[in-house]
Formats: structure tokens, sequence, C-alpha cells
């Protein structure tokens, strides 16, 4: 049971650039009326979705590597393998992993599962996503993924057995959140 009632006293805009960053001042209030203020910064830049394609005839997923600036920020590695994933831009969940399968892995996905819908870190983050599983064969590429461009996307596509995937997942070489749910996932499958 909470020991406290929260209530968003106020909000200033920080910055906005790719991502917007706002203060919140939040109000804590026990049950004996004591109250504490608790500044807060949360960070926006939409709701996404995230797909992991899989290839179960071949027993092969295929997953992305790209330079996270959070992982470069942190100190660590920047070079994150991870699943297909991107910003809804008013898209359903569905349609967006159907467009970001299209762009970063080059793949026509068909039969999109949905998983779970879960925040990414929501102590400072107001990012939803959505999670999902897809299926892909060889004859569903239709060109070599990579990214878009105009999005300044530099992708690279990996395409690798599920048991090495949930391998270098176990073994700290895939670090990403929404990809070890889905690696997950799939192993109970």
């Amino acid at each position: 049971m909470a020991k406290f009632t929260y209530r968003i006293l106020k909000r200033e805009l920080m910055a906005k650039g790719w991502s917007t960053l706002t203060r919140l001042m939040v109000e804590a209030r026990d049950g004996d009326g004591n109250i504490r203020l608790l500044p807060r910064e949360v960070s926006d830049h939409g709701d996404g979705a995230s797909v992991l394609p899989v290839d179960k005839a071949r027993g092969m997923v295929l997953l992305v590597r790209q330079w996270r600036a959070g992982a470069a920020f942190g100190g660590h590695d920047p070079w994150i393998i991870e699943a297909c994933a991107g910003l809804l831009d008013g898209d359903a969940p569905a349609e967006c992993v159907r467009r970001e399968a299209m762009e970063e892995l080059g793949v026509a996905i068909h039969n999109i599962r949905h998983v779970v819908d879960c925040f990414s870190s929501p102590g400072a983050l107001s990012e939803r996503i959505s999670l999902f599983i897809a299926d892909y064969t060889t004859a569903d590429k239709v060109n070599a993924g990579g990214g878009l461009d105009s999005e300044h996307e530099d992708i690279e596509v990996i395409e690798m057995p599920i048991n090495e995937a949930i391998a270098l997942m176990k073994k700290g070489g895939i670090t990403d959140s929404k990809t070890i749910v889905l690696l997950q996932h799939l192993m109970l499958e």
C-alpha cells in the first residue's frame, strides 16, 4: 500500500529538441498530512513499438546493431544489439513495427503477435513501448534495410540463430531491455 499520495503541481519546460525535457514539481503527502516536494525531470520523445522477427523454420531472428547516445553518455559500449524499433509517429503500434521492419531490416513481416506494452524506464522517461513477435522468411526480404538516411540512421542488420541470440543475451552481449523481454518471451513460446 502506498505511503504517499502524489500530485503534479508544476511542469516547467527545460529543453525541447529531439526529445522534450520537463521538470515536474511533485507533491507527496503522507497519511499524517505531511508534504514533501519532489523535483523530477522527465524526458519525452513519444511512444514506440518494437518487433523481433523470427524465422522458425530456419531457427533465426533478425536484430539490428546501432549507436545509442544513452549508452555512450553512460560510458558504456554505444553499439547496441537490439530488436527493430521506432516511434509511433501517429501510427498504431502494429503498423509502426511493420514500417520499421521495412526501413531497418528490409523485410516484410507477417503474423504480427502482440507480447506486451511496457514502460522502458518510467522513473525518467515517458515512453511506453509495445512489443511484438512476427514471422519472416528469406522470401520476405525486399531491400537491404539499414534505416533511413533522412533520419540519419546507421543500422547494421544482424540475422543470427535463435539459440545464439539467447546465449548472447545470457552472457550480457544483449543489454537492451526490450530485446531481452522479446527473447525471453520467445524462449517461452
